[in-house]
């Protein structure tokens, strides 16, 4: 058991006075590459990092949910498992919860009523998936105390919807995903229109890292809209379901009909799908150099065509990118708009990264980034049982 494990289950017995039945936990995740694909049926490569929300849960004998989050000082909210669900306005966090538990009981489904303590350690606002893991942290407590028996993609449809239609943020399929699914010490290649995926195995000498460059994420949830209506618009001119159904070849003969932010929008998701495929082919021959390029051309196509890079964030995979050379790759992470970058880098290179990242960074930003070195882990699920 972690130390995290451990303070959950400490504070659900303070807060309760009771210990809890079991702890379940989901983690965050890293993309490798794939951004702004999973909404257009297209592909991505994520890991789940071993960095995660943690749910204490007991169950009552009612359907009312009572949720502690420690994180937020140790603010509470309560709501009874009946339509019509009713947001929490003063917060705003437990609407992902309430939003998964109206799922269910859109699927006729009656959750049993819950105590719960909830605790994590995925840097907020960092574009690490905070809020996926938190709606798939309970979603798996519900159907493992339901004896529901449901499948990892089950899980993530859930609580893709409950973000869609109850938080009303239109993400695609993949931070759920990769959340329930995740395998440790490997990557996901998920194609987003079908739900299938195949595990990529990561090198045994390289390390994931992520550098949170600080800038704080406030357009994130206006733009992503934004992005993923100038998309649509791109396959409805297009004459397809999605752009995972449209080829460069294609974009290019239709580009004069487009307004020129479309255009831009849908060569991005059209060359990174093609790149994401690529990627993960490299990354299962050990193949660094064309790694390397992959990321960059991925990185350029956000920062030019996307359009969701920020300098700082430029700035990042520019210092990183001169450490590592052709020998990994580096890149900007996550939803856009500040956040994260994610290199994919020998071991042997870490402490020089770190260090560049340190010295230069502070200097030229006057932000102080914070560092994660992250290893690949296993999705969702039941970590302690304290029932015999």
């Amino acid at each position: 058991m972690t130390e995290l494990h451990r303070t959950v289950t400490r504070l659900f017995e303070e807060y309760f006075g009771t210990d809890p039945d079991a702890v379940f936990q989901a983690p965050g995740r890293v993309n490798l590459i794939g951004e702004h694909t999973d909404y257009n049926g297209g592909f991505v490569l994520p890991c789940a990092i071993d960095r995660r929300t943690c749910m204490a849960v007991k169950a009552r004998t009612d359907d009312s949910f009572h949720v502690m989050a420690a994180n937020i000082d140790n603010r509470s909210s309560q709501w009874r498992c009946s339509l019509p669900m009713e947001a929490d306005d003063e917060n705003p966090w437990s609407n992902y919860l309430r939003g998964v538990t109206e799922q269910f009981l859109k699927r006729k489904i009656t959750p049993t009523g819950m105590d719960i303590v909830v605790l994590g350690d995925i840097p907020q606002g960092a574009g690490l998936s905070s809020s996926a893991s938190f709606s798939v942290a309970l979603a798996t407590a519900v159907s493992y105390v339901g004896k529901l028996g449901m499948s990892p993609t089950e899980i993530a449809l859930l609580c893709q919807a409950a973000e869609n239609e109850f938080v009303d943020c239109q993400c695609g399929i993949m931070d759920q995903l990769i959340s329930a699914a995740g395998k440790q010490q490997h990557a996901l290649l998920i194609d987003c229109r079908d739900l299938s995926y195949r595990e990529v195995g990561l090198p045994a000498d390289m390390e994931i890292l992520v550098v949170d460059s600080k800038v704080a994420r406030g357009l994130v949830d206006s733009e992503y809209n934004i992005r993923r209506s100038q998309c649509e618009e791109a396959a409805a001119i297009l004459q397809v379901n999605s752009l995972r159904e449209a080829d460069m070849d294609r974009l290019l003969d239709n580009g004069s009909r487009m307004p020129s932010k479309t255009f831009r929008r849908a060569r991005h998701v059209i060359g990174e799908n093609e790149r994401t495929v690529a990627a993960a082919e490299a990354l299962s021959l050990g193949d660094y150099v064309a790694l390397s390029a992959l990321m960059a051309a991925s990185h350029v196509s956000m920062r030019d065509d996307f359009e969701i890079t920020t300098p700082e964030i430029d700035l990042l995979v520019e210092i990183v990118g001169q450490v590592l050379g052709e020998q990994g790759g580096v890149r900007m992470t996550g939803g856009g708009f500040g956040g994260c970058v994610v290199a994919l880098a020998p071991k042997s290179y870490s402490k020089k990264i770190i260090d560049a990242v340190n010295e230069h960074y502070p200097r030229e930003t006057g932000l102080t980034p914070e560092i994660h070195l992250c290893t690949a882990s296993d999705g969702a699920g039941v970590i302690k049982d304290q029932k015999p």
